[in-house]
């Protein structure tokens, strides 16, 4: 890299330096640039200082907090031409994408509102801008799935999504018969771990008796994966759902009900499909187009078969290690192939969420069903405050605590600030022997080193 490109004098004050592929280095300078050459440096911290001290024993590429830190160090960097008899000063940037350390998700309370994932100023301020610049011009007709039909290209990520799912299920049942997963009884944290963690964070029923102490059982998939559910909508553009018919709607998962909504057709979860745009008659108000004309529809076999789950019964248990990590890095594929291919979802199929509980909607507005019980909802009439929703109210991803050493001591009650978080499905894929993924790591502190003990966490600055 930089040692391939700049070559240093002999008799410079400082010299090149070895790089891992997270840094980029830049130097610029005044005057006259000068190639001349040197052997290879390496750059170390020094106590009290604001800049990088070099040095010829220790490498900076050996340096693990530089390849997930975004800080950004800048440093002279000198050096004598022997033909010009000149001194140029030259600063070097040392940058990462990656962060170090980032912060725990917010723990919101019941008492207090989700926050817009667009402020509502931003809301307005675009939609002067749109009207704005729509006057005067025609107005287009409205783009798939507003006008009723599917986006075609985004049929095949719907039915990804849905396996995905199924196949995030049935691999996690497999790996809990080898990967222990604790789940409270008074409250829902779960833990991954040969053990639960000693911390005092339970906020169940008598926690106060217990002082925060939680009452460890052992998990089940539906602790891991959390199944919000919401209403089945026969008909996507059709009428709210009212608070008469809450009860005679049925309910499936969010998950399921978007897939659906974009394409996946399920036997037991019949839509209405339409082949022709509808016809608006009002802002809120349209008929539909006349299809007799048009052949009858034939139906379509999906070119993706649909999966299904695996009963508990038949779920049979890794035999080794080697089929134990091949199913992890299985799992935490379909993880992220599910959550992404959801987020491309939700940019087409609008989905809501009530800002006070966690109700899910999906469709264009939210249902009328007044069964928000969050704080004062008496004031609301139990209705709920829709807005946008995003990835993490479809599919929660359930932060535990990180264990650095499946093998070595547990957790300390007095060491938890070192610990870090990732979602569950990752924790139990990692302990598994999977990869860890590199957005994952700046929430689990890899890079921290922890503390043999109290005494030593003090002297920490």
């Amino acid at each position: 890299m930089l040692s391939s490109l700049l070559k240093l004098s002999k008799r410079m004050d400082c010299g090149s330096l070895n790089f891992t592929h997270s840094t980029m280095v830049l130097l610029c300078g005044k005057g006259k640039f000068l190639t001349p050459k040197v052997g290879p440096l390496s750059a170390s911290f020094q106590k009290n200082a604001e800049h990088l001290k070099l040095s010829r024993h220790l490498g900076l590429g050996s340096l693990d907090s530089f390849q997930h830190s975004s800080i950004k160090i800048k440093l002279p960097l000198k050096y004598r031409s022997p033909s010009l008899n000149l001194c140029q000063s030259y600063p070097l940037v040392i940058r990462s994408e990656i962060p170090q350390n980032a912060d725990f998700p917010r723990y919101y309370s019941k008492k207090e509102k989700k926050p817009f994932p667009v402020p509502i100023v931003e809301l307005r301020r675009a939609a002067r801008e749109r009207v704005k610049k729509m006057k005067g011009q025609p107005k287009r007709p409205a783009p798939p799935p507003k006008n009723g039909l599917l986006v075609k290209r985004l049929i095949p990520v719907a039915y990804d999504v849905f396996n995905a799912r199924i196949t995030l299920i049935n691999n996690l049942k497999k790996l809990l018969k080898v990967v222990r997963v604790h789940a409270c009884s008074c409250c829902n944290e779960i833990h991954v771990g040969p053990v639960g963690h000693p911390f005092r964070s339970c906020r169940g029923p008598n926690a106060g008796f217990r002082k925060g102490l939680h009452v460890w059982t052992n998990a089940t998939v539906d602790d891991i994966v959390l199944e919000v559910e919401t209403y089945h909508l026969y008909d996507r553009l059709g009428k709210r759902i009212p608070h008469q018919e809450r009860f005679s709607i049925p309910r499936i998962p969010a998950v399921v009900e978007l897939c659906i909504q974009a394409g996946v057709n399920i036997p037991e979860f019949p839509t209405k499909r339409r082949r022709k745009p509808i016809i608006r008659t009002g802002r809120k108000e349209f008929v539909d187009a006349d299809e007799s004309e048009l052949p009858d529809p034939v139906p379509e076999v999906p070119k993706t078969p649909l999966l299904t789950e695996i009963p508990d019964s038949e779920i049979v248990a890794p035999s080794d290690e080697v089929n134990i990590a091949l199913l992890a890095e299985e799992t935490l594929q379909a993880w992220e192939k599910m959550r992404g291919g959801a987020s491309r979802l939700m940019k087409k199929y609008l989905v809501r969420v009530c800002g006070y509980c966690p109700e899910v909607h999906v469709g264009p507005s939210g249902h009328k069903a007044q069964n928000c019980g969050a704080h004062k909802h008496q004031q609301r009439n139990g209705q709920h405050g829709w807005q946008a929703a995003v990835l993490n109210d479809l599919i929660p991803p359930r932060y535990v605590w990180h264990v650095p050493d499946v093998n070595g001591p547990p957790l300390q009650r007095e060491l938890r600030n070192f610990y870090g978080q990732a979602p569950a499905v990752v924790e139990i894929c990692t302990q598994a022997g999977a990869v860890v993924p590199d957005e994952y790591k700046s929430t689990m502190r890899l890079d921290v080193g922890i503390p043999s003990d109290l005494r030593e966490a003090e002297l920490v600055v």
